[in-house]
């Protein structure tokens, strides 16, 4: 079964800030000569890690909304600096924008259910004449 993560992205206002530093982050690791993925490092390790790992994703909360999503391609133990365990989500380097859906603030990360997570936009039924754009702006203003 296909389980989700749900984080929120501080720092970010909109998807192009979180495409630009994905795109920033992925090329310092390929020029270190590393991995082409993003690693997203937590405190704690998820119990239903089987669940997320090469079949999930992780939807980012940027300003209130879950608003796009990064497949999970594993979770790395890793240990930092002061040698306190701790885990990494390999994300794969491409953003897939979601229909943008209000969350409220939270703390950590959240389990997110198949049935739950919104849709993709490009999978998004019915509204196959309307610019993506119009309906962000359709969206912000809460009549989609």
């Amino acid at each position: 079964m296909t389980l989700h993560i749900l984080k929120l992205c501080v720092g970010v206002d909109t998807v192009d800030d979180l495409r630009a530093s994905v795109e920033r982050r992925v090329a310092a690791r390929q020029a270190a000569g590393e991995e082409a993925v993003l690693r997203h490092v937590t405190r704690m390790t998820p119990k239903r890690a089987e669940e997320i790992a090469g079949s999930g994703s992780l939807y980012w909360v940027i300003r209130g909304f879950i608003q796009v999503r990064q497949p999970v391609l594993r979770l790395d133990p890793v240990v930092d600096a002061e040698g306190v365990s701790r885990c990494a989500f390999v994300l794969a380097p491409e953003l897939v924008v979601t229909r943008k859906t209000p969350r409220r603030p939270f703390q950590g990360w959240r389990y997110l259910t198949v049935t739950e997570a919104p849709p993709d936009e490009a999978e998004i039924e019915g509204d196959d004449d309307m610019p993506a754009e119009m309906r962000r702006e359709l969206a912000d203003l809460g009549l989609l």
